[in-house]
């Protein structure tokens, strides 16, 4: 079936489409989701501001757009002889071309749709060569910091600088045995203070040691473009859910060698060339060398459809202009939180360094648990609390903080650790200059004030009291 009887039949899918309306520069991009409103403790409702992206970005309207538009031509993949099977297959393997195009993949690179950077991680982890030793750094996300452990890991202290961090991983390799095989693992920014990485210096050091990176890319690929060939890295991976795309799919792309020596990463129909039997009553199996090797069982097309209509959708509007409305709303906060004296923004590299859309702060004599829930009960805005799924990294960030005198926020954790967690602030090319404005507001208000209605802990999380009610209405009761 050809590329132009797929457009003919589902339009959404043309490659070369230039028709979608260019959004303006300064302009958000339409997303699901803006038009929501939600209730305020303190009475009425207020429009949600979505302030939680780099957990999960709302999906763009362009993508959901372009998925309602195939939903119709549904059909099953690779095995299909009917009309719509061929058609999903072909849609299934343009995803591929396009994203693998967007990642500036080099030609014999490998493209695995996978469903999510953990996935698609502890695909890599399961494809590692024997007495491969693994280099990573104490400051990535879970999905990155603890795939490896079949293997020889090397964890490394949180660097103070992209300096220090080419350095101490220059002086890790070095230790290594003479030809063991190697992989560095380095995320591209931080999910928890927003922070670049310095990826390309990385890569250049673990090649220097016949070393091999895999990039993190699931915090930056959303904010910035990423160019395998031009960092140099040897794979790459991330999740949809964090580029506008819907949940349940991600990518690995990058070297197929590895990834065609190992065992598939699923066993069953579809990664499998032949399978018969033997003499002896076992079973004999050819495995593919392409991708599908490590795409066991029916793949989700519309997943990988999704993500490809992501990676178009940011390539039409142009990271430049993405880049630019972003730093125009860092700016925004960065200094709204720096006129609040008692807010501290969390950071490895210092103020002046570059990051995406992604701040954490703490403050004085709050839980970040309870500032949390304040701001989406009597604010409406949505953001993040915690450790982030990057536990080592905010215990080093945290320090020895003097326990945070909340009236809610973690009672089940140890004494000396009910304040090792923080707030997260993230956004990207959805959110409107309302919602950060709202929220550096908010900021002020809360400390300033105090909340203005009372909460408890429930099930480990702060949540307003419904029975308590309104604290300012309480105290003029008792008046």
């Amino acid at each position: 079936m050809s590329a132009d009887t797929v457009t003919a039949a589902c339009p959404a899918f043309d490659a070369a489409d230039t028709t979608a309306p260019v959004t303006s520069v300064g302009e958000p991009l339409p997303v699901l989701g803006s038009e929501v409103t939600v209730p305020l403790v303190t009475g009425g409702n207020v429009g949600y501001a979505a302030l939680d992206y780099a957990a999960s970005a709302p999906a763009l309207q362009r993508v959901w757009d372009d998925v309602a538009a195939y939903a119709p031509y549904y059909g099953s993949v690779h095995r299909g002889a009917g009309y719509l099977s061929q058609l999903s297959t072909e849609l299934f393997e343009q995803a591929r071309a396009t994203v693998t195009e967007f990642l500036g993949c080099r030609p014999d690179d490998q493209l695995v749709f996978t469903r999510s950077t953990t996935d698609s991680l502890n695909l890599l982890a399961a494809a590692l060569p024997e007495g491969c030793h693994v280099y990573v750094f104490e400051t990535e996300h879970h999905a990155s910091l603890l795939p490896w452990t079949a293997h020889t890991v090397h964890y490394l202290d949180a660097p103070r600088s992209p300096e220090q961090a080419v350095a101490t991983l220059r002086e890790a390799l070095a230790a290594r045995p003479d030809r063991t095989p190697a992989l560095v693992c380095v995320t591209g920014a931080s999910n928890v203070t927003g922070e670049l990485w310095p990826v390309r210096e990385l890569a250049a050091v673990a090649h220097e040691s016949n070393a091999r990176i895999v990039l993190d890319a699931a915090q930056l690929a959303p904010h910035h473009p990423v160019d395998v060939a031009a960092l140099d890295v040897d794979w790459v991976a991330f999740s949809g859910h964090k580029l506008y795309a819907p949940f349940g799919s991600g990518v690995l792309a990058g070297r197929a060698d590895w990834l065609r020596a190992a065992e598939p990463y699923l066993a069953g129909g579809g990664a499998s060339r032949k399978v018969a039997r033997r003499a002896d009553g076992g079973v004999e199996v050819e495995w593919h060398l392409t991708a599908a090797r490590h795409e066991a069982g029916s793949p989700n097309v519309i997943g990988a459809y999704a993500i490809a209509s992501a990676c178009k959708a940011l390539t039409e509007a142009g990271f430049a202009t993405l880049v630019a409305r972003e730093n125009h709303l860092i700016d925004k906060v960065r200094t709204g939180l720096a006129d609040v004296p008692e807010v501290r923004v969390l950071s490895l590299f210092g103020e002046a360094a570059p990051r995406v859309g992604v701040l954490s702060f703490v403050v004085e004599g709050w839980n970040s648990s309870h500032f949390a829930a304040a701001l989406s009960a009597e604010y409406g805005i949505g953001v993040r609390d915690g450790l982030f799924c990057a536990h080592p990294l905010l215990r080093t960030l945290l320090g020895a903080e003097d326990e945070a005198p909340g009236e809610c926020g973690a009672p089940e954790a140890a004494p000396g650790e009910r304040a090792l967690n923080a707030v997260r602030v993230s956004f990207g090319a959805g959110t409107p200059d309302e919602h950060v404005d709202r929220f550096v507001d908010a900021v002020r208000e809360l400390v300033r004030d105090g909340a203005r209605w009372n909460y408890r802990t429930e099930d480990g999380r702060c949540v307003p009291d419904r029975g308590a009610g309104d604290r300012g209405a309480a105290a003029t009761a008792e008046a």
